[in-house]
């Protein structure tokens, strides 16, 4: 098992920064996908950022240039830096982790606001 719990989460104006941390616990091994999805309300939840097995990492359009996806192996910790946002940007985001075998972890979400 995988616990996630993030955090960072809140209410901020347009153009200001926030910054998400998601801490996983338990047996972390054999994960091949470390990332953010986000899911505003009436909307499939989405894939923000992450990293791939082979280090590379991925952007959902709407995002690149703004957010920015890193991870502490020391402290088994990932995080989201958020510049420049936008109220779109508004929803709950989600910690996943995925194991080769495509099983899924998820935290348990932390809200994003943004106002205009």
């Amino acid at each position: 098992q995988v616990q996630l719990v993030e955090s960072g989460g809140g209410l901020v104006q347009a153009g200001e920064s926030l910054r998400l941390s998601c801490a996983a616990s338990g047996i972390i091994f054999r994960i091949n996908f470390m990332g953010w999805y986000r899911q505003a309300p009436g909307n499939e939840r989405e894939l923000v950022a992450g990293f791939t097995s082979d280090d590379n990492t991925n952007y959902a359009d709407s995002v690149k240039g703004r957010f920015t996806i890193s991870r502490d192996n020391a402290k088994n910790t990932l995080y989201l830096q958020m510049n420049n946002l936008k109220p779109e940007d508004t929803a709950v985001y989600y910690c996943n982790f995925r194991r080769l075998s495509a099983i899924n972890y998820w935290g348990q979400g932390t809200q994003v606001t943004v106002s205009s």
